[in-house]
């Protein structure tokens, strides 16, 4: 049975990082019975996102759409990094804003159709094996490596860091614990982060060879990048470029009014470049009437169309697509208990597992006391 919640202790009362203290004392470090002492036959995937705001069409893009496609095949292990979040953003008011932020993408995750029964939804800071498996790894690879990871040096710019901090240089390590801890063999990212996912396989590799095979070598299902609506390289929360999951209908069409387009059409009669424009970028992810999307294509590049018709069909598309998430996510925020059940018993799950690869890390070293 899954443990209850203390009185007086609502859904989300805490932080992510007493969350994990409150799991600690109020769920047993495993299920009655046995640990599984075997592997399982089925193959595990592990992904998941940083709690750092509500989830957007970008995400859905590069990941959260392949995860539901694949929550029948895999046995699946998504992660709320909170911890990850300390590397950019440690001040005090930053960290009490995780506690909310968490709710928001558990929301997010059931709202595109990721089933709770199907999957493993955990918070990172509530697992007591990821701090000793990321100690463990860090002996295991060097700093030049880490250096040359490209993202690190992105993720320091956007967060307005003039000097690389330990614990961002770090994070492909953390990552790798992660990954390894409940022993994956698939990890959905999007396309920048899939230097991270060598640095694991890297570090799977060493492990293995100086101790014996513990780890499989985890391997990336690589997702596209949404260009943002500003025309930007990537659609991101810092660059306030994104349309969220969770936006209501409103809201999109004023954010699909607003995207960029062709810089050099200012008029209708005017041809105009479909490729690259961001406009159509949309069109092709999330208009399912191909034949339309085809005929605005041909009419743009004649200039017989204009922005506003080409946007207000993209607005209609994007609207059609995120109706039935809004449908699901309106459902479960009338049940918040359900989200604190649903943490809780995956916080459960994953410390089975991480007692598990544990066991087996110190047994491989000879570090068994």
């Amino acid at each position: 049975m899954i443990a209850p919640v203390p009185p007086g202790m609502g859904a989300f009362s805490f932080s992510s990082i007493a969350l994990a203290i409150a799991v600690a004392i109020q769920v047993p470090a495993t299920f009655e019975g046995e640990v599984r002492k075997v592997k399982s036959k089925v193959k595990r995937i592990l992904t998941g996102d940083r709690p750092t705001g509500r989830l957007h069409l970008g995400h859905y893009v590069g990941t959260l759409k392949n995860r539901v496609r694949l929550q029948d095949e895999y046995e699946c292990f998504f992660i709320i990094a909170d911890m990850h979040v300390l590397t950019t953003q440690p001040e005090k008011a930053r960290i009490r804003e995780i506690r909310h932020h968490i709710r928001q993408i558990v929301l997010d995750y059931l709202a595109v159709g990721i089933d709770p029964e199907k999957s493993v939804i955990f918070v990172q800071s509530a697992i007591p094996g990821t701090y000793e498996l990321n100690l463990i790894f860090e002996m295991l690879v060097s700093v030049p490596r880490l250096e040359r990871v490209p993202s690190l040096k992105d993720m320091a710019r956007d967060a307005h860091l003039q000097t690389m901090p330990f614990g961002l240089l770090g994070y492909p390590v953390l990552q790798a614990a992660d990954i390894l801890l409940p022993r994956a063999h698939l990890v959905p990212v999007a396309k920048d982060n899939e230097a991270h996912i060598e640095v694991a396989r890297e570090i799977a590799r060493r492990f293995n060879h100086l101790y014996g095979e513990v780890f499989p070598e985890p391997e990336g299902l690589i997702g596209d990048v949404l260009v943002g609506t500003d025309g930007q390289t990537k659609a991101s929360k810092s660059l306030d470029n994104v349309i969220y999951l969770s936006d209501d209908a409103e809201t999109v069409e004023r954010k699909v009014r607003g995207m960029y387009t062709d810089p050099q059409r200012v008029r209708a009669d005017i041809p105009g470049r479909v490729e690259g424009n961001p406009v159509f970028i949309y069109h092709d992810a999330f208009n399912p009437d191909r034949d339309e999307v085809e005929d605005l294509k041909k009419r743009y590049r004649q200039g017989k169309v204009g922005d506003i018709e080409v946007k207000r069909k993209l607005a209609r598309a994007i609207n059609k697509f995120l109706e039935p998430m809004r449908e699901r996510r309106a459902h479960y925020e009338t049940q918040p208990e359900q989200i604190e059940e649903i943490l809780t018993s995956g916080i459960r799950r994953m410390r089975q597992e991480s007692d598990e690869t544990t066991r087996l890390v110190r047994e491989a070293m000879g570090l068994e006391i």
